[in-house]
């Protein structure tokens, strides 16, 4: 339903054939031996072709254009535009849909009915965003400040994770919809939802709506460290939610990537302790991305290195035996590389040497 207004299906399927003197023969007709470039698919490529055509200056002078050619792109152009209004039009009726009051007194039949349509509101809103250009539509008809304030945590499960869903989906590499979003108070909420909601399925959407407010968002970041996100990431990752944990430990490596400046911080608040902590759990693939976000932490950070060898830790004796464990596994490969890298940078003598110095 949602792809009805996608862009690749608005155009014509194929370009109309131009003149028989630009199409006929081989290399040595008089259309130059590039040939005739192939026709546009969507509205990317047709503005290409209408760049392209404005750019270059074509030797011999090109043949004007045929009526039929000449036809073909006004109707792609109009299709287009008519294209985005419908999609305009079909978020303000899953707006409409979702103003409406909670019915109070209503059957059971009834209120399951009044939620599956909600829901399917949600869900059509979701694909529809995935374009930007839908997106900022979506924010400008007020939609993000309906879903912060009364969807996302209030009424049914199956609404909350959709709500935080859509959040993530309209903010993720768009600056001013990230903005917006932050400041309408959602990550405070979906915090709380990634800490205390009852839904597993409610938590993993939150917790993607938070990557995508915080990665590459500075002002984001602040705000998730304000409201202490890195201990809310870490009581996300000793859950027993595999999906969970795996999210949470891979956003942790990527914060501890791209923002080094808060290893102090993090080290400041056990996180080593607590890292070493969940290796010593059951093995699993999760971690993989534990072991990876421990070796972010020390990297370059001579603080992290000395909490490594804390004795009572017992990391370099973990390690070893996590090396030998894994050697003979391949789908283990990444984590055994993660294992290595600790060994050399926390307990080999070249380290030892130069934590001396």
């Amino acid at each position: 339903m949602a792809n009805q207004g996608s862009g690749g299906s608005r155009l014509p399927l194929a370009l109309p054939p131009a003149s028989q003197g630009c199409s006929s023969g081989g290399g040595g007709s008089s259309a130059g031996s590039s040939g005739n470039p192939p026709p546009p698919r969507n509205l990317q490529g047709l503005l290409q072709m209408a760049i392209t055509a404005g750019s270059e200056e074509p030797d011999p002078p090109p043949e004007p254009m045929s009526e039929e050619r000449r036809q073909w792109l006004q109707e792609a152009m109009s299709a287009a535009f008519r294209g985005q209004r419908e999609e305009v039009e079909q978020m303000k009726n899953c707006l409409r849909v979702l103003s409406q009051p909670t019915p109070t007194s209503a059957s059971e039949a009834e209120l399951a009915a009044d939620q599956q349509e909600r829901e399917g509101a949600l869900e059509l809103l979701a694909d529809l965003c995935e374009n930007m250009d839908n997106a900022a539509d979506f924010c400008q008809l007020s939609g993000m400040h309906l879903l912060v304030g009364r969807y996302l945590e209030a009424g049914p499960a199956g609404l909350r994770w959709r709500a935080a869903q859509l959040i993530g989906t309209c903010s993720q590499n768009v600056a001013a919809i990230q903005e917006q979003v932050l400041g309408l108070g959602a990550l405070r909420k979906l915090l709380r939802l990634l800490d205390r909601d009852s839904c597993d399925s409610v938590r993993v959407k939150a917790l993607f709506a938070i990557s995508c407010l915080v990665r590459e968002q500075e002002a984001g970041l602040l705000q998730f460290l304000r409201l202490d996100g890195f201990s809310v990431l870490m009581r996300a990752m000793q859950q027993q939610v595999q999906k969970l944990k795996v999210k949470s430990a891979f956003l942790l490596q990527n914060l501890l990537v791209g923002h080094p400046e808060h290893k102090g911080t993090l080290c400041s608040m056990g996180m080593v302790q607590q890292l070493v902590a969940l290796v010593r759990t059951e093995h699993s693939p999760f971690h993989e991305h534990v072991l990876g976000a421990l070796c972010s932490l020390v990297t370059d950070f001579p603080q992290g290195v000395r909490e490594c060898r804390e004795p009572e830790l017992g990391l370099e004796e973990l390690l070893r035996h996590r090396c030998q464990l894994l050697q003979q596994h391949e789908e283990y490969q990444e984590e055994l590389e993660f294992c290595e890298k600790l060994l050399q940078t926390c307990f080999s003598s070249p380290s030892d040497d130069s934590m001396d110095r």
